[in-house]
């Protein structure tokens, strides 16, 4: 379960770098990073199942409190996802909002 939760970790730090790299290029980019945040939300509730199945086999002190941290750690992924997903919208629209502005001031 360490290791699963190690490879996670890489993986996610190997997509923040990819995904900060894109940003600063042009549109088309952002359909790719929506599909790998996509990818990473399935990957997310796939550990979440693995880990219920895991409590209800072994009800053992120890590996609840391991379950539960993991179960913490894994919501706080899905919430910055969440956050990051957000923020790319907030700045599409600033974008647009923007370029509306310039046009207007061009049609005047």
């Amino acid at each position: 379960m360490l290791l699963l939760l190690l490879m996670t970790m890489l993986l996610l730090m190997m997509r923040w770098r990819r995904r900060s790299r894109t940003r600063t290029r042009t549109r088309a980019t952002t359909t790719t990073t929506t599909t790998t945040t996509m990818m990473m939300m399935m990957m997310m509730m796939m550990m979440m199942m693995m880990m219920m199945m895991m409590m209800m086999t072994m009800m053992m002190t120890m590996m609840m409190t391991m379950m539960m941290m993991m179960m913490m750690m894994m919501m706080m992924m899905m919430m910055m996802m969440m956050m990051m997903m957000m923020m790319m919208i907030m700045m599409m629209m600033m974008m647009m909002m923007m370029m509306m502005m310039m046009m207007m001031m061009m049609m005047i």
